[in-house]
């Protein structure tokens, strides 16, 4: 069942976003070849716990981190590690914060270093494709006509997008109706009702769309190792307008690509 948030709840959705963002922000100034991916969850985790909120994705079904970091050809679930990052990585840094009774949720790709141009293109196209679907999250539409954006932008670049993980609803709990992929037909899937908020996440791949997970039972590569990116807002769909609730703005005065 859809839970339909009331503005009173979209604002604090948004006040858990702002953590969120922040919290974004504080790992962004960090990365740089050497530093391990155990002090980036470390230090989000401290922040958001800082400033009254608490890590969505820490136990979480078990989860045991409060990132999820997801290295070069691993797609989404990824574990922090005493890993060290190296020049031409790429990182994937999927976080959630609760806060004030509700989640929020977004994720970001980086590259570590020179990074070789044909993944820089993947980061970008995958960044790109997601302002295409949240172009489409607009009232009186159906789920299928932004994943239906999303899935032409970036097939025109011949990637491949993952099926098997999706975006999803979020308010009171992580992970609520609807699914939101990133493929689809226009004017198929769930109605864009006032009130709705959803979590946007296009999963894209440089190879094949196919997935497989490794035996930590989490962590999701793709099949044929090549590199894949991830980019994830959360948003609150009403009559008026779309509105982003989470920002990538504190990510990106310090760290640009």
């Amino acid at each position: 069942m859809v839970k339909y948030k009331t503005r009173d709840e979209v604002e604090l959705i948004k006040e858990s976003a702002e953590i969120l963002g922040k919290a974004h922000g504080e790992i962004a100034k960090m990365i740089e070849p050497g530093v391990k991916t155990r002090q980036l969850d470390e230090r989000a985790e401290e922040f958001i716990r800082d400033h009254g909120g608490v890590p969505s994705f820490k136990n979480f079904n078990g989860f045991p981190a409060s990132l999820c970091i997801s290295l070069n050809e691993n797609v989404v679930h990824g574990f922090p590690s005493e890993y060290e990052l190296k020049e031409g990585d790429i990182m994937s840094v999927d976080c959630g914060v609760f806060y004030k009774g509700f989640h929020s949720d977004s994720a970001y790709t980086y590259p570590v270093g020179d990074v070789p141009e044909e993944v820089m293109q993947l980061l970008k196209v995958t960044k790109e494709s997601l302002y295409k679907g949240i172009e489409h999250a607009v009232y009186g539409n159906r789920v299928g006509d932004l994943a239906y954006a999303i899935q032409s932008y970036v097939e025109g670049y011949g990637y491949g997008i993952v099926r098997e993980l999706v975006g999803h609803g979020l308010g009171r709990d992580l992970h609520e109706s609807p699914e939101v992929p990133n493929y689809g037909k226009r004017g198929k899937g769930p109605l864009l009702k006032d009130g709705l908020v959803i979590a946007i996440e296009p999963m894209i791949n440089l190879g094949t769309r196919n997935v497989v997970q490794e035996a930590d039972g989490w962590t999701i590569r793709t099949a044929d190792r090549k590199p894949s990116a991830h980019f994830e807002h959360t948003v609150a769909i009403f009559k008026e307008g779309t509105e982003v609730l989470t920002t990538h703005k504190y990510i990106e005065e310090n760290f640009k690509f």
